[in-house]
């Protein structure tokens, strides 16, 4: 059985997402959004576990990391289509922001979590260090290329150069969900500290499959209120942004930040419970859905829509993204973690907020 408030509150968020939808919104109006807000989060992440549940790792971690981004590649072509010459950057941003929170935040925290739960945080080197690796890849290739690449001015791909990025990295992310679900489907399943593979919850019942198609259900309507009324609130976000002078791109970084809250909560809930590897599935999950989704379906966004398309990053953002490889690589390998590597991805994360707000 679906609990009431999680069948309530994804249906009276979706309700306000259609009530307040392209409406200046006062004051008070903002503080009533923002509080469905916070509850379709908490519901999303609920059914998110419901589902997860039912199909079993590493299927539930990849439906909400899916769910999630193609909502999030929805929002930003909308964001493309009205948001004129100050939107060209607009995708090199929310991807970039999404790469530090995932594989820096969400990670990071996870890693502290279970780390304090336990001695070390245990997982699978394997299945990680492959996420990992194709992430860094799809992100080198998407972000890192378009800066050095000779044949159009600034930073930006020509039509051809977008078209190769789109094809490779979304085929590199299937390629990767095919390992992920067939081929080495044990590589990504939670593991014991002693290393033995936890095919499943043995102390709970899966829910039934109407409860999960119901929960399924349930997840896309409360993500589509999170991102909708995320954007809804992003005008009040960035009047205080500019009023206390600070960059534009600070926007973008606070709404990636609500758009991946969802993932952080279940990845937290799931490092607390013991099962890291969940947590690092939704995480570098996430950072490759973001980039591997998102580049193919901005490219065919730019059949229609005017104006070029920036992609590379800049010197400061090229040293955080090889500064969090170079990091990153040295946690997974050895396959256990303690709270220095959590407290050195956070500072990480921290790091880049910092400079978000004063580049």
């Amino acid at each position: 059985m679906i609990s009431r408030w999680t069948l309530y509150v994804p249906l009276l968020a979706f309700v306000a997402l259609i009530a307040t939808f392209g409406r200046d919104l006062p004051p008070y109006v903002v503080i009533v959004v923002s509080l469905l807000l916070a509850g379709a989060v908490l519901a999303a992440v609920h059914h998110a576990e419901v589902v997860a549940h039912r199909v079993g790792e590493p299927y539930g971690s990849l439906i909400l990391a899916v769910a999630v981004t193609v909502i999030e590649v929805a929002l930003i072509v909308t964001l493309m289509v009205s948001g004129g010459e100050k939107a060209q950057s607009l995708a090199r941003d929310t991807v970039f922001a999404a790469v530090m929170i995932t594989c820096n935040g969400i990670l990071g925290i996870s890693l502290l979590v279970g780390a304090l739960r336990r001695k070390y945080a245990v997982f699978n080197p394997e299945g990680t260090g492959a996420a990992f690796a194709t992430v860094t890849a799809i992100a080198t290739l998407s972000l890192v290329l378009p800066t050095f690449t000779k044949s159009s001015p600034g930073p930006q791909f020509t039509p051809a150069q977008l078209a190769f990025a789109a094809v490779v990295s979304l085929g590199l992310y299937l390629l990767f969900v095919a390992v992920q679900t067939k081929r080495h489907r044990d590589y990504f399943m939670p593991i014991t500290t002693a290393g033995e593979v936890i095919d499943a919850e043995e102390h709970l019942e899966p829910p039934s499959s109407k409860t999960a198609l119901q929960s399924l259900g349930l997840l896309l309507v409360a993500l589509v209120a999170v991102v909708g009324l995320a954007k809804g609130v992003s005008p009040t976000i960035e009047s205080a942004v500019a009023g206390a002078g600070l960059p534009q791109a600070v926007v973008g970084v606070v709404i990636a930040l609500l758009v991946l809250l969802p993932e952080t909560i279940a990845a937290v809930r799931a490092a607390a419970r013991d099962r890291m590897q969940t947590s690092l599935n939704l995480a570098l999950g996430s950072a490759m859905a973001s980039i591997g989704l998102t580049i193919p379906a901005i490219a065919v966004a730019m059949i229609w829509l005017e104006g070029p398309l920036t992609l590379g990053l800049g010197g400061t953002e090229m040293v955080l993204l090889v500064l969090t490889v170079a990091v990153g690589t040295l946690t997974v390998v050895p396959g256990r973690a303690n709270i220095l590597q959590g407290g050195l991805h956070l500072s990480l994360m921290a790091v880049f907020l910092f400079l978000a707000a004063s580049p």
